[in-house]
């Protein structure tokens, strides 16, 4: 039997206890940043370079819109005077068996941006709507 990667259209995505149905998940990455370094009695005419702190990405997940679904819109208004719900969130890479293959785990996330569907007079598309998720970390899991 062949082995082939795993594709990227069957995912799950939980966010608030319950299970949303999306059509894209985009912003899943990491990344340290650098911090650069030289002493005067350095020999060398160069910067050292060093890990630095890590910074999580936002991410956004993107949906059909469905008459009466409000939840995008109900969790942004959660905003109020330095208070916001905040929600762990998981997403999981699925394989034919409806199995996790890879797994990130989203801490406290929360919205910063809600975006709306472009809407055209001479479009044939689904209206997706989108929201845009801050967070205090992620962890990936692979297998």
């Amino acid at each position: 039997m062949a082995e082939y990667p795993v594709p990227v259209f069957h995912f799950s995505v939980e966010w608030g206890g319950a299970q949303g149905a999306f059509s894209e998940v985009s912003g899943l990455s990491k990344e340290t940043q650098v911090i650069e370094y030289r002493d005067g009695l350095s020999k060398q005419y160069s910067t050292i370079k060093m890990p630095g702190m890590q910074k999580d990405n936002n991410i956004t997940l993107k949906r059909g819109v469905f008459k009466g679904d409000n939840d995008f819109y109900n969790w942004w208004n959660t905003v109020s005077l330095n208070t916001i719900e905040r929600r762990d969130i998981t997403v999981s890479l699925l394989d034919e068996n409806h199995e996790p293959v890879m797994t990130w785990k989203v801490k406290r996330a929360w919205p910063v941006k809600v975006e709306s569907p472009g809407l055209k007079a001479d479009g044939n598309e689904v209206a997706v709507e989108s929201i845009e998720l801050t967070h205090e970390g992620m962890t990936i899991e692979n297998g």
